[in-house]
C-alpha cells in the first residue's frame, strides 16, 4: 500500500482506468495514511471516512464520469461543500453545513473524483498561522494559507487537492511542502462557494506531485514536455531572496537567458497589498461589524490596517496592475514563461509565527497569470525550494513547468 501511495496522481488515475485499481483501495490508503500521520501534522480540518469510503464504491460500481474517476481530492475548507461542514478556518464558523457545494466541488463530483476531506486553511484563508506542520521538519510551516492541502500532498494522505490564492496561498506552500503547486489564469473557473477575500484576486489553484498532476484537477490535458522558451528573471524583489545563488545556479544549468522586468513592475507587490486590503476588509465587514470578537488578533489588527485603506489607492493599484498585464505580451515576446522565486527560501519556523512572506507572488496574482510552483532544489536546511514558472498561457505555462520538473529532478 506504501507503494500505492508513492505513485503520481495520473498514474493511478491510468490504473483505475484500466480496472487495475479501485478507487475505495486508493481512499483507504490515503485514509491509512492519514490515521497515521494527520495527529502529528494537522492537514486535515474535516474527514468522514466511512462516507468517502462510500463514494469511492458507488464511483466503483459505476461508468467513468472522466479523467478523475474514483481519485480522492482534499478541498480547502474555505470552499462549500454540502456534505462536510465548512469552517473558513475559523471558530465563528464551527459546525457551519453550507446548504450547496461550491462550483469548483460540483465539477469534480461531476468528474467522478471522490472528496476525501476539508483541509485546514489560515483563518479566512489570510494570516494566522494554523496548527498544520510541515511534512519535512514538523518544526517548519507548510505555508499559507492553503496550508492542509500541500501537507496533505506532501506526506500521501491525498494525491490531489484545491487551495486557492489571493496572494500566495497556492504557490508558497508548494514551495515550502515541495510538491506542485499550479495556479491559472485569474478567472478561469467559477469562484461562487468559495468564502470570498478579493473578486479582483481570488483564484481557484491545486496541488499534485507532479506538474501533470496538478493539471488533473484544473481540467488542463497533461503538457508536453516541451522546452520551450524560457528567461530567467530575478524579479524586482530580489534582494529579499534568501536563497538567491541556488536559484542562479538553476538557471545557469537550465541555460537560461536573464530577462529584466520594467521598472514598473517594481510597484505591483505593492499594489496588490493595497488592492487585498480593501477588497478583504469589505468582504470581511461581516464578521467585523458582528463577530469581531470570534476573530483572532491578527485578524483584527489585519482588518484595522485594511479597513484605513482609501478606495482610491486600492483603484491606482489596480490600474497599475492593468497598465502592466497590457505590457506583459510586449514583455514576453518570444517566450513561453518566465523562471522566477516562488519564496524567499525555505519553510521558516514555526516558531516565527507567521506561514512566510507572499512577496513574490503578489505581482502575479495582481496580473492575474498562470503560475506553476515546482519542486526540485533543497535549501541550506534540507528543506524543498520551489521555483515558480509564470507566463500567459496555461499550456505553454504547464509545459514549461513539466521540462524544468524533469530538467531539476
Amino acid at each position: 500500500m506504501l507503494q500505492l501511495l508513492e505513485l503520481p496522481a495520473a498514474e493511478i488515475a491510468r490504473l483505475l482506468a484500466a480496472g487495475e485499481l479501485r478507487s475505495e483501495e486508493v481512499v483507504q490508503a490515503c485514509l491509512d495514511r492519514v490515521a497515521e500521520r494527520d495527529d502529528e501534522l494537522w492537514a486535515w480540518a474535516f474527514i468522514d471516512a466511512e462516507a468517502a469510503l462510500a463514494r469511492a464504491r458507488a464511483r466503483d460500481g459505476e461508468a467513468r464520469r472522466g479523467p478523475l474517476h474514483g481519485l480522492p481530492v482534499g478541498v480547502k475548507d474555505v470552499i462549500d461543500t454540502a456534505d462536510l461542514p465548512t469552517s473558513y478556518g475559523s471558530s465563528i464558523y464551527e459546525g457551519h453545513q453550507p446548504a450547496r457545494d461550491a462550483d469548483c466541488v460540483a465539477w469534480l463530483r461531476a468528474q467522478g473524483a471522490v472528496i476525501l476531506g476539508k483541509t485546514v486553511t489560515t483563518e479566512f484563508a489570510t494570516y494566522e498561522p494554523p496548527p498544520t506542520r510541515n511534512p519535512h521538519d514538523s518544526d517548519r510551516t507548510p505555508g499559507g494559507s492553503s496550508s492542509g492541502s500541500a501537507a496533505a500532498v506532501a506526506a500521501g494522505m491525498a494525491p490531489l487537492a484545491y487551495g486557492t490564492q489571493t496572494a500566495g496561498s497556492v504557490i508558497r506552500p508548494a514551495s515550502f511542502c515541495g510538491v506542485v503547486g499550479f495556479k491559472p489564469s485569474h478567472g478561469w473557473r467559477s469562484t461562487a462557494g468559495i468564502k470570498r477575500l478579493s473578486e479582483r484576486l481570488d483564484t481557484l489553484g491545486t496541488f499534485g506531485r507532479t506538474v501533470a498532476d496538478a493539471a488533473l484537477p484544473a481540467g488542463f490535458a497533461p503538457p508536453e514536455r516541451g522546452q520551450g522558451k524560457i528567461a530567467f528573471c530575478r524579479t524586482p524583489w530580489w534582494d529579499r531572496v534568501e536563497t538567491g545563488a541556488m536559484l542562479e545556479d538553476a538557471a545557469a544549468r537550465l541555460g537560461l537567458p536573464e530577462l529584466e522586468l520594467p521598472a514598473a513592475f517594481a510597484g505591483l507587490a505593492d499594489a496588490q497589498e493595497t488592492v487585498m486590503a480593501l477588497d478583504v476588509a469589505r468582504n470581511l465587514e461581516p464578521e467585523w461589524r458582528d463577530h469581531r470578537e470570534g476573530l483572532s488578533q491578527a485578524m483584527r489588527d489585519y482588518l484595522e490596517r485594511a479597513r484605513a485603506v482609501t478606495a482610491e489607492a486600492a483603484e491606482e493599484g489596480a490600474a497599475l496592475g492593468a497598465r502592466c498585464r497590457a505590457a506583459l505580451p510586449d514583455v514576453l515576446t518570444g517566450l513561453d514563461a518566465l523562471l522566477v522565486p516562488a519564496a524567499a527560501g525555505e519553510a521558516p519556523l514555526r516558531s516565527e509565527g507567521h506561514t512566510g512572506n507572499p512577496l513574490f507572488c503578489r505581482a502575479w496574482t495582481l496580473l492575474g497569470v498562470p503560475a506553476v510552483s515546482v519542486p526540485g532544489l533543497q535549501g541550506p536546511a534540507g528543506l524543498p525550494v520551489g521555483v515558480q514558472l509564470v507566463g500567459l498561457d496555461e499550456a505553454a505555462v504547464l509545459a514549461a513547468a513539466a521540462w524544468v520538473e524533469a530538467a531539476l529532478a
